[in-house]
């Protein structure tokens, strides 16, 4: 593509409002293998679908992640919780990636640890298809801890999990991006965003391991609600940020003794 071609481009994406349009442009123009196939892309792209579905992947912790339309796009204060399960691992831990989405958390696990054994959930069929492509071990279709195997009760040492944490009324105003391209299930929590984070920290005891973490991405402002649910199910809770991800997360450990310590 000349330059001339190539700034039109540009200015074809700044002005249906990519702010990062030089950027996107040459990301698209690696992807397309001919001038049809760039127009095509672009046209998705300008009509506002995410620029990670448009291409088929989206970098996490290093890694490429294979992204299909439809499917909720891996975002990077997501890292955080690699960064705190990595940090806190056992020896060869038992993994598990609940709402898991396109499998980015449990891909990035199984590269930065060496992990025993390695699972992923998730309830949208589209999200498990894309997941069973990027996660090194098994994937499974339900409804969070329904959809895991029996024999994995009180063995998880790390349980790692994205839930949906937008409160209900607030969808609506999330960039058309998320609202029009990604999956209801994967945005909306509930009237204040936690209905699917307590249901997992009530449900986690059952899961761990003596001494195994829970980690679930919230938000600054949702944390303390979810640290006296945590503390509520006899977990040993505190509240992970990243200025630099912009990112903040519970972590909960399960005690190793029968009194929670």
């Amino acid at each position: 593509m000349s330059v001339d071609s190539e700034t039109v481009l540009v200015g074809r994406l700044r002005a249906a409002g990519c702010v990062f349009a030089e950027d996107e442009a040459r990301l698209l123009l690696a992807a397309a293998a001919t001038p049809a196939e760039l127009e095509a892309l672009t046209a998705r792209r300008v009509a506002g679908e995410p620029l990670e579905q448009v291409l088929g992947w989206a970098g996490f912790r290093g890694l490429r992640i294979h992204v299909e339309p439809g499917v909720f796009v891996p975002r990077r204060r997501t890292e955080l919780l690699v960064e705190e399960a990595v940090r806190l691992a056992p020896p060869r831990p038992v993994a598990v990636d609940l709402c898991c989405g396109s499998g980015a958390v449990g891909a990035a696990l199984a590269a930065e640890l060496d992990l025993a054994e390695l699972y992923a959930a998730d309830l949208d069929p589209a999200a498990v298809r894309c997941a069973r492509r990027n996660v090194p071990g098994e994937v499974f279709e339900g409804d969070l801890y329904a959809a895991l195997p029996d024999g994995l009760r009180v063995r998880v040492d790390l349980l790692v999990v994205n839930v949906p944490y937008v409160p209900t009324e607030a969808v609506a105003l999330m960039p058309p991006e998320a609202r029009l391209h990604e999956p209801q299930l994967a945005l909306d929590g509930g009237a204040d965003g936690l209905d699917i984070a307590r249901r997992v920290i009530a449900g986690a005891p059952a899961w761990l391991a003596p001494g195994g973490h829970l980690l679930i991405e919230t938000s600054e402002r949702q944390a303390p609600a979810l640290v006296r649910a945590a503390t509520g199910a006899g977990l040993v809770p505190r509240v992970a940020t990243s200025d630099e991800l912009d990112a903040t997360a519970l972590v909960a450990r399960r005690g190793r003794g029968l009194g929670g310590s």
